[in-house]
């Protein structure tokens, strides 16, 4: 608090003095940083608060906003609170592939509508690389980092649910890490105490693991039309090179991507959208173990990926009593 009226000599140097002796003590004894655990998958750099691009009129709000899994709907994502040694506080970082590059080229979608206030690449200004960042009004605001690509530009506004970007591994040169989502919940500007715990359709996230079903965009019911594709579901770089209709239920895809020569199989549902039904897919590489993705899904199953470039592969699914087996094929593709 500043003073008021005029200080006295006296006073003034006892204020001097004590100032000094504070700043001499803060010297002689920095507090330490915390050193890397040595079970940290990755370390990320400094984080801290980087300056929007884009000034938004503040928003008065009682509540936070209803965030969602900032990931398509019926995904299931394993989220990670000490797995980086650059988290001070709630944040998180997703992946749901078991391999390292899995989840690279994923979609990435707002937990909740607001304005874009800041969509760049960081640079060496930090660690979080490609960033998205959403201010949803109230001083709420959410972090998308390491972003393979950016969808959206600052000062746009956006939608819950609607693509913001793909999962990537960008990060400061020198920065080598595996590609995941991290994800932040702030509310405030005092660094990292603006870090809140997320919350996601109504329930908190379980720390510091733990795997969650996205019900962004799900809708109520099921409406006529899938918002998903095979493309959107097995990401960026793959295209369907053949699928079978599972009568009027659905369709399962093989789709290939060239870059890094993985197939990926998707089923896509038909019928009861919105309402979980039995639903599989699954790939297998020749010489390899099958690999299926099988259960109650509202939306569709998938996407199952495999290594495949230069090897024959068998693959299907199935929406209910409705399956597709393809024999043995696409040798090379």
């Amino acid at each position: 608090m500043r003073p008021r009226g005029v200080l006295t000599a006296g006073v003034a140097l006892l204020f001097s003095l004590a100032t000094s002796s504070i700043a001499t003590a803060a010297w002689a004894a920095p507090t330490p940083t915390p050193s890397p655990s040595s079970s940290a998958k990755e370390d990320e750099g400094e984080m801290g608060n980087p300056p929007n691009q884009v000034d938004v009129p503040p928003v008065s709000t009682l509540a936070a906003p209803s965030f969602q899994l900032p990931f398509p709907c019926g995904q299931t994502w394993t989220g990670n609170n000490s797995g980086s040694s650059a988290h001070r506080s709630y944040e998180i970082d997703f992946n749901r592939g078991s391999t390292p590059d899995a989840d690279k080229g994923d979609t990435v979608v707002a937990a909740a509508a607001g304005t874009v206030v800041i969509s760049a690449h960081q640079g060496s200004a930090n660690g979080y690389g490609n960033l998205v960042k959403i201010d949803h009004g109230g001083g709420w605001t959410s972090y998308y980092a390491h972003l393979n690509s950016r969808a959206v530009s600052a000062g746009a506004q956006v939608a819950q649910g609607q693509k913001i970007g793909t999962v990537g591994n960008t990060s400061k040169p020198g920065n080598n890490i595996s590609p995941h989502l991290h994800y932040e919940v702030r509310n405030g500007s005092s660094y990292p105490a603006n870090i809140k715990k997320a919350v996601f359709n109504g329930v908190t996230f379980g720390y510091p693991i733990a795997s969650v079903t996205s019900k962004n965009k799900c809708g109520g019911g099921g409406g006529s039309t899938n918002p998903h594709t095979a493309e959107s579901v097995c990401g960026s770089g793959y295209k369907v090179i053949e699928s079978k209709a599972l009568g009027t239920a659905g369709t399962v895809y093989l789709t290939y991507n060239s870059a890094n020569g993985n197939n990926c199989v998707a089923t896509i549902k038909k019928t009861s959208l919105g309402k979980a039904s039995a639903t599989s897919a699954y790939l297998e590489v020749q010489g390899k173990t099958r690999v299926t993705d099988s259960g109650s899904f509202e939306y569709y199953a998938g996407p199952v990926r495999g290594s495949a470039a230069g090897k024959c592969v068998k693959w299907g699914g199935s929406v209910g009593s409705s399956k597709y087996d393809a024999p043995s094929g696409h040798c090379g593709s």
